[in-house]
């Protein structure tokens, strides 16, 4: 009688707020859900003050499989930057974090903070620098401002990913000129208007690492819906299919790539 191996790939989920209010009502059995399909480590960015406890208490509640990281999201930057920042520093030099993130510059909703993100942003890099942790940017609507900041502060010891990469064939060329950076890709690839499947068959899968941002931007056909970590390997699938790659290769790199970026 012939025996049978299945081969479960192993995914990571490098950027997920599953400690937020819309989990609620099902935090424990979504993740066992994600584990099930093959989703064996979670990262969690910060957002604010108010993010910090329910993130910590859940990377406590699950060691091993739940990271958390500490920033300041740039859509929370406002009147009350040198006392948040100065429990982020705090917060950064107990040595329990992973990555300082999310931070970035997001100019879509409004501009009336730009100088303020930009010096929080310009802060948070500092920071990751000294303590040599890789960093987690949120761009939105603000590319320009975003990577020639990065590309100012860099240095040898600087890396980290681009969260949520929706841009052009040549944005992502100009993030992989970074040595040690690398492009976050998401549910957005699933959707057709995005483009984004197109820019990845150019730009290739190498320097990728798969993220859900959950519970918002649910990959087709969960499109709408609340996202988790269980639609990875459908993001998976679909940067496999734009790359020519299989599904266990796309595992096998985006899951090296994140377990070298974050040192987990």
């Amino acid at each position: 009688m012939s025996n049978w191996y299945f081969f479960v790939p192993m995914f990571v989920d490098t950027h997920a707020h599953l400690y937020g209010r819309q989990f609620e009502a099902d935090r424990e059995e979504m993740l066992a859900r994600a584990i099930a399909a093959g989703v064996e480590r979670f990262y969690l960015p910060n957002i604010d003050l108010e993010s910090i406890e329910g993130m910590n208490a859940l990377a406590q509640a699950h060691p091993g499989r739940c990271f958390p990281m500490m920033g300041l999201h740039p859509c929370s930057v406002g009147e009350r930057n040198a006392e948040v920042m100065a429990v982020m520093e705090r917060e950064l030099r107990s040595g329990r974090y992973c990555a300082v993130g999310e931070i970035g510059i997001d100019l879509y909703w409004d501009r009336t903070w730009q100088a303020q993100q930009q010096e929080v942003f310009r802060q948070h890099i500092r920071w990751a620098r000294e303590l040599r942790l890789p960093i987690v940017i949120h761009c939105r609507n603000s590319f320009e401002e975003t990577i020639a900041l990065v590309e100012e502060e860099k240095d040898a010891d600087l890396r980290g990913v681009f969260h949520c990469f929706g841009g052009t064939v040549a944005e992502g060329r100009r993030i992989l000129a970074l040595e040690g950076f690398l492009l976050g890709i998401g549910g957005v690839i699933s959707y057709p208007k995005s483009g984004l499947a197109q820019v990845m068959r150019e730009l290739g899968p190498e320097r990728c690492v798969l993220e859900t941002d959950a519970p918002y931007l649910a990959p087709v056909p969960y499109r709408g819906k609340r996202n988790e970590s269980a639609h990875i390997p459908l993001v998976a699938a679909e940067l496999a299919r734009a790359t020519g790659r299989t599904v266990e290769e796309i595992a096998h790199l985006t899951t090296t790539n994140a377990t070298n970026l974050f040192g987990r």
